[in-house]
């Protein structure tokens, strides 16, 4: 069984978390600049054995697309094409940034910690991918391939 891999991504810099190989839980990977996000997950997909890489995708409160999504949508379908059949699903990732913010809150980070963006970056990623392993989607994902 492989990892997944979960991206928030951002106009500057992106957010990456991985699940362990037992795809028990998800830990933050690394922040990188927008740029280098198709090269970083090449090489980690290189690395590591990933059945599947998370993007969160920005929607609105009434779930409709977000302005980023023009910004994502280019990046994203070039990745898909880089790391070729890798799987890659999008995921609403809708509060991310608020739930990392409060997990810093509750976790006892300092205020200048807390502002660090690179940081909450990667922690949304890794709330993506938490929600994404307790999701239905996870669910119907393992049940349509027995390998994932």
């Amino acid at each position: 069984m492989g990892r997944l891999m979960s991206i928030d991504f951002g106009r500057r810099r992106c957010g990456i978390a991985a699940t362990d190989t037992l795809r028990i839980v998800a830990n933050g990977v690394a922040t990188v600049e927008t740029g280098r996000l198709i090269e970083f997950v090449k090489q980690y997909v290189a690395a590591e054995s990933v059945d599947a890489v998370i993007v969160g995708f920005p929607t609105t409160m009434r779930g409709e697309n977000s302005e980023s999504v023009k910004y994502l949508t280019p990046v994203i379908n070039r990745l898909k094409k880089e790391i070729a059949p890798t799987e890659v699903i999008y995921y609403d990732e809708r509060f991310t940034s608020v739930l990392a913010h409060r997990a810093m809150l509750d976790g006892g980070m300092k205020k200048m910690d807390r502002r660090d963006k690179a940081i909450v970056d990667e922690i949304s990623a890794t709330i993506i991918l938490n929600d994404f392993l307790q999701s239905r989607l996870y669910e119907e994902l393992k049940t349509k391939n027995k390998d994932i």
